[in-house]
This record gives C-alpha cells, sequence and structure tokens, in this order.
C-alpha cells in the first residue's frame, strides 16, 4: 500500500514538470501570451515586412507594449495590413510611426513604435500611415555588391597597363 501511495505522488509530480516544460516552451516560442489586460488595435500598412509573424513584439522604447495580432495581404494596395494589439495602458499619440526592426543582427523582427507629438491618442481601429518596411538583409548585401563592381568597372584601364 505504501509503494502504491509514492507511485501515485511521483506520477503526480512528474506531470506537473511535463506541464511546466510545455508551458514554458510555449511561452517562450511565443506561441502561447496569457495577458488579461485591456487592449486596442491598430493596423499598419507596410511595403515589406521581411520575416514578421504573427505573435511578434511590439516595442516601443525597448518595453514590450503589444503584440502582431495577424498579417494580412491587401491585394488592391498591395501591401500588408499588419493588425497590432496594443495594451490600453499605454496610448501613443496619431502622428506616432511604425518601423519593422530586428533584434540583433539575424534575430527575430519585431514592430517598434516611436511616438509623435499629435495631442490626440490612437482609439481602436486606426490606421497608420507612417511606417517603415523591413531591411531586408539580402538586399543590402546585393546593393553593396553592386555598387562595388560598378567602382571596378569605372575604374580607368591604363591602370592596368602602368605596372
Amino acid at each position: 500500500m505504501q509503494t502504491s501511495k509514492n507511485d501515485v505522488w511521483v506520477g503526480l509530480f512528474v506531470l506537473i514538470g511535463a506541464a511546466a516544460i510545455l508551458f514554458l516552451a510555449l511561452q517562450s516560442a511565443n506561441l502561447l501570451s496569457l495577458n488579461f489586460e485591456k487592449t486596442y488595435h491598430v493596423v499598419g500598412r507596410f511595403d515589406n515586412i521581411g520575416g514578421l509573424k504573427p505573435k511578434a513584439a511590439v516595442r516601443s522604447a525597448g518595453v514590450l507594449v503589444g503584440r502582431v495580432d495577424s498579417i494580412t495581404f491587401d491585394d488592391k494596395t498591395f501591401q500588408a495590413n499588419i493588425r497590432l494589439e496594443l495594451q490600453s495602458r499605454y496610448a501613443f499619440p496619431r502622428d506616432s510611426s511604425l518601423k519593422i526592426l530586428t533584434s540583433g543582427l539575424l534575430g527575430e523582427q519585431y514592430i517598434g513604435i516611436e511616438p509623435g507629438g499629435d495631442e490626440k491618442n490612437f482609439v481602436d481601429g486606426d490606421v497608420v500611415s507612417s511606417t517603415q518596411s523591413a531591411i531586408v538583409l539580402e538586399n543590402l548585401i546585393s546593393q553593396f555588391l553592386f555598387s562595388r563592381a560598378a567602382e571596378n568597372s569605372d575604374k580607368p584601364a591604363a591602370a592596368d597597363g602602368a605596372r
């Protein structure tokens, strides 16, 4: 009888441990967000979102102020519509701008909010007109390589024969 009680307690302990590990894994992968605060939604229109994903962080001055709720494509304007879920305790002026930033050199992408100076704040359903698309690393590298190739082709051929 004693070993049966111990088996139940050990089993319960293992089950709680497995649930805790699953919770931490989902939390760290941004697949689970437990937030019981009131929120409001704002939509930003971007030309290029790079690798931004739903549930990505929305930060202002490095502080987490919300999450990306959904990403859709508008086939009339050919832009990505990003729906942001911002915590109600953070109010941003209506002329604030949104940027897609990267944490670290090759880290995850997130939305950064730069507050403006307007006296009126965002309300639920507002559309942000001032946005800056993601900087795609591949585009930067190709621009650098093409500019280098153009510089090398502009050099006079006489310099090679002067040796």
